[in-house]
């Protein structure tokens, strides 16, 4: 995704440069085709370029028109199945060889349900990474069908933008935003088409080479502040994410928590104001939300807190960032 990013800055005539620095990733990591970027600084590169490109639906562009051959070993394993079905258990075997921080797996009791989980990334942050492997997946599971594997639902932690209807069209499924779980649905009779390609030999040998990679990968255990981070997220609205509380669901006591951050020279409260910030931004591109509602999201008693909080933040209010926004990306891509 980095690679195809930088690929697009660089055909609408923006230097790639100061966004891969700010991104925390080096020129030659792009260059280099083998050499490994991390997820973190992958997202941080995709909102940059987002912004950059006045692209709201970057991800999901990027996965609408990207050569599917380059998810390397996992496309190939996935395309010599002989099932949708053991294609996508292959999917949930093998995913984190081509990203250590998402993990897919299977819902129980629905073996037509994949969920997407991050490991050692804050979720809020994101939505172009999401949105670019939900496309990915149902694209890669369209051209090994050659059909149109009918999805039931697909729904996603991040909220709605004002383009957004452009991702339902295109998978011609509804989803819903602002879920609790990032997961996308097929209906269970796609689980029984056959693949085009499909070679049980060579599956057997790609899958002894998936499991030589996954033996080799290194499972993030996941940072401490992106663990934070992503236990704040859903107590927000109703103003339950308080410090006891997370310290809690992460396992230690408030102390401890207390302790651990000042290690990594942070405080709870910084983590928070940077969740409400970076989230505060996410709901502002979802025309449908009032204010007053962000503001609850938020864990805000009232509109003008928030407003206040936003103001010292960023210099503006939330609504003339949100007004600033939508005159500034009505030229950008659709």
């Amino acid at each position: 995704m980095a690679r195809l990013a930088v690929a697009r800055l660089t055909v609408a005539g923006i230097d790639p440069a100061l966004l891969l620095r700010q991104a925390g990733i080096a020129s030659a990591q792009v260059d280099d085709v083998e050499a490994e970027v991390a997820a973190d600084a992958q997202v941080t590169l995709l909102n940059l370029a987002a912004d950059a490109l006045r692209d709201d639906l970057l991800g999901f562009h990027l996965a609408r028109e990207f050569d599917l051959r380059q998810v390397g070993l996992l496309y190939y394993v996935l395309a010599s199945s002989d099932l949708l079905g053991d294609a996508l258990a292959r999917v949930e075997r093998y995913s984190t060889i081509a990203n250590e921080s998402i993990a897919l797996s299977r819902v129980p009791g629905n073996e037509a349900a994949i969920r997407f989980q991050y490991a050692g990334v804050p979720r809020h942050a994101d939505r172009h990474q999401m949105e670019f492997w939900i496309t990915a997946l149902a694209r890669i599971c369209r051209h090994l069908t050659g059909s149109d594997p009918r999805l039931s639902r697909i729904a996603v932690i991040h909220p709605r933008c004002a383009a957004s209807r452009a991702i339902e069209d295109y998978l011609r499924c509804p989803i819903a935003f602002k879920d609790g779980t990032d997961e996308i649905v097929f209906a269970p009779d796609a689980l029984r088409l056959r693949l085009g390609h499909a070679d049980p030999y060579l599956n057997r040998i790609l899958a002894r080479h998936c499991e030589e990679a996954l033996a080799r990968r290194v499972h993030p255990v996941g940072r401490l502040q992106a663990r934070v981070e992503n236990a704040i997220a859903p107590l927000l609205p109703h103003g339950r994410a308080r410090v006891d509380v997370v310290a809690r669901s992460l396992g230690m006591s408030r102390r401890t928590l207390a302790r651990h951050l000042a290690g990594e020279s942070l405080t709870f409260t910084d983590i928070l104001e940077r969740v409400r910030r970076q989230m505060a931004q996410q709901y502002l591109r979802d025309p449908s939300l009032p204010i007053s509602r962000i503001a609850w999201l938020l864990g805000y008693q009232e509109a003008g807190a928030f407003t206040n909080s936003f103001r010292r933040w960023t210099g503006v209010t939330p609504m003339e960032m949100r007004t600033g926004h939508y005159r500034d990306s009505a030229s950008g891509p659709n």
